[in-house]
């Protein structure tokens, strides 16, 4: 099994960096994450960040999609100002009811 199809099956744990304001994944030594502020009942997810040695093995989207679970269970509305995560939203309509829709465009 090589390095992407264990990333596929085995994703670590995704935690929240609350000192940094931010969602983690450590995959080989290397940190992805997504930055973050939150301010009364909202959630802005601000900026998505691969290292590049991550790249194509669709940690970013893993990534992504492990934090809107995090953000539907707290009850916070998001505001996706990150691009990867608004592109996201709009391949996977599903998640789109955390937001009011005229934060998706």
């Amino acid at each position: 099994m090589d390095n992407q199809e264990k990333i596929a099956f085995n994703f670590p744990d995704v935690i929240e960096n609350n000192l940094k304001s931010r969602f983690e994944v450590k995959i080989d030594n290397e940190v992805a994450f997504i930055d973050y502020k939150k301010s009364r009942n909202k959630i802005y997810l601000i900026h998505t960040e691969v290292p590049d040695t991550l790249s194509g093995r669709g940690v970013g989207t893993k990534l992504v999609r492990n934090v809107l679970h995090n953000v539907k269970s707290s009850g916070l509305q998001l505001v996706p100002w990150c691009p990867f995560v608004r592109k996201y939203l709009k391949k996977h309509p599903i998640w789109q009811k955390l937001t009011e829709k005229k934060q998706l465009l």
